[in-house]
């Protein structure tokens, strides 16, 4: 931002504030929700042009300038003489490794570029939201859901090794529709569904037993959460959703609901400082890169902000243990991200659906399973005509994600060979011989971090699972921390709140 650009910016009024959020990514939206709504005056800010933060979804040609981005020089204006100690923020990008490939020449190419603002792209992709899971609830109860639309996602997929999509069974009449199962083997999924649900139940004599539950399989709170979610709203009979418009719309709706509570947004103002305490080391307020400090009890920012480390010669002298969370990162492994553009679907009567690729499903050496994600036209997430696919895996290292993403990708898609998609014809055919061709790509990894609580707190970024619930709990024990006599949303009943039932929530059909 340069100095004549921060100086447009008007004063912002008042100074002083309960909480400052820095970014506005799903759990520091989810945050200003709650805090707003339990009185909390708050001040919501993000340097970018969009809301989001590193759960947005953006434009194709926004988003491949967001994955090469690179840390940035902020300057500030000129400000008024301050007491308090400035000790200067550096943002470093949380997408690293950044392969991205266009294959398309000609007509391909010109689609691209001239509906680029039709993709709506997610940065934190595949993602979707199980029917009964926490962030439905959490929708519901907050009333951030009268914001959002969702569609069910059609169907589920399990990558057998053979090269196969073998369809995931999500009901009764499924089940026995299912010409891959044998009698017998029905019979024993439905006695086992049964189980599962029996155990969601409340009567404690037909819960499964701790001892079982102790046993090698832990995934019966997986299970028990797909059967729960399997035609919980009349218009999505599946056990998946996904918003309209894309994953970016969830930190939008809490926001909205922030604003309804009094929260203040500004965006496009980068903060360039933390002011401190020369005395006690505590912190006391932020420095906009407009020159303007503001002020607050508490601050929370989103991971990419860290201080250099050492500190500077001129803030050695000050107490400053309470920054050290902030210049060591505590990184908990790594996801690898991809994004794929196609003009046809892998099954040609399906347009959006999961598919999860067990280990060793691709090559004997893969160790961890991968995700992936197809969404069509008819979730506004890309022009009609092509669909977008996302791919996902925990790794230890870049490579060793990439080649794992790219062994997906080439199993279900065409990759040019000459680097462009006029070598293969574009073909929408009933046969699933023919795999779809790739005409864009971009593959990226992100560091995991978790969430650091003090007056100064940082937020988790986004992790590798499928659903929300792990950030979602994360969240919801940073704000316990900080606001411990507080409840989180709490009930209410004004009007312009929306009640905590499933009517809550809109489904395109």
């Amino acid at each position: 931002m340069s100095e004549a650009e921060a100086l447009s910016y008007p004063p912002i009024d008042p100074v002083n504030f309960d909480l400052i959020i820095v970014g506005t990514g799903l759990p520091e939206s989810i945050i200003a929700a709650a805090a707003s709504a339990v009185g909390k005056t708050i001040l919501h800010l993000d340097p970018n042009t969009f809301y989001g933060g590193h759960f947005a979804s953006l434009s194709l040609d926004d988003l491949t300038s967001y994955i090469n981005s690179t840390p940035k020089s902020i300057t500030a204006a000129a400000s008024s003489d301050s007491d308090d100690v400035v000790v200067d923020l550096i943002r470093q990008p949380l997408c690293s490794d950044a392969e991205i490939i266009s294959y398309a020449s000609g007509d391909e190419a010109a689609l691209l570029r001239e509906n680029s603002r039709k993709f709506n792209l997610d940065l934190g992709g595949p993602r979707a939201l199980f029917s009964a899971d926490k962030t439905i609830d959490l929708l519901l109860k907050s009333g951030a859901a009268q914001y959002l639309e969702f569609k069910g996602i059609d169907t589920s997929f399990v990558y057998e090794a053979n090269g196969g999509l073998a369809n995931v069974p999500d009901s009764r009449s499924a089940i026995f529709r299912d010409k891959n199962l044998s009698l017998k083997e029905k019979n024993q999924l439905m006695r086992f569904f049964k189980l599962v649900q029996q155990h969601l139940g409340d009567n404690q004599d037909e819960k499964i037993s701790e001892e079982d539950l102790e046993s090698p399989f832990d995934g019966i709170d997986r299970l028990a959460q797909y059967s729960s979610s399997v035609g919980r709203f009349p218009n999505a009979p599946g056990a998946l959703l996904y918003p309209i418009y894309g994953e970016g719309e969830l930190p939008q709706a809490f926001c909205r609901r922030a604003a309804v509570k009094g929260c203040i947004y500004v965006l496009r103002m980068p903060v360039i400082s933390l002011l401190m305490d020369k005395v006690t080391g505590f912190y006391k307020g932020v420095r906009l890169a407009s020159g303007q400090d503001l002020y607050s009890h508490q601050l929370i920012l989103d991971p990419s902000f860290t201080i250099a480390s050492p500190l500077s010669l001129s803030v050695r002298d000050f107490p400053s243990d309470r920054l050290q969370m902030l210049s060591e990162r505590d990184i908990k492994g790594m996801v690898a991200r991809g994004i794929c553009i196609t003009r046809s679907s892998i099954k040609p009567d399906v347009s959006n659906f999961s598919v999860v690729y067990p280990p060793r499903s691709l090559y004997p050496e893969q160790v961890t399973s991968i995700r992936a994600l197809q969404i069509g036209s008819n979730i506004a997430v890309c022009p009609v005509g092509t669909f977008v696919l996302y791919f996902s895996t925990l790794c230890n290292d870049a490579d060793e994600g990439k080649k794992s993403l790219k062994a997906a990708m080439n199993a279900l898609l065409t990759v040019p060979v000459s680097g462009n998609s006029e070598s293969i014809p574009f073909v929408q055919s009933d046969s699933e011989d023919i795999k779809p061709v790739v005409l864009w790509s971009a593959f990226y990894t992100q560091k995991l971090t978790m969430s650091k609580f003090d007056s100064i707190s940082s937020t988790p970024t986004p992790d590798g699972n499928l659903n929300y619930n792990d950030l979602l709990d994360a969240t919801k024990k940073l704000f316990d921390q900080m606001y411990p006599s507080e409840e989180f949303f709490p009930t209410t009943t004004s009007p312009e709140d929306t009640t905590d039932d499933d009517n809550g929530l809109t489904l395109e059909s």
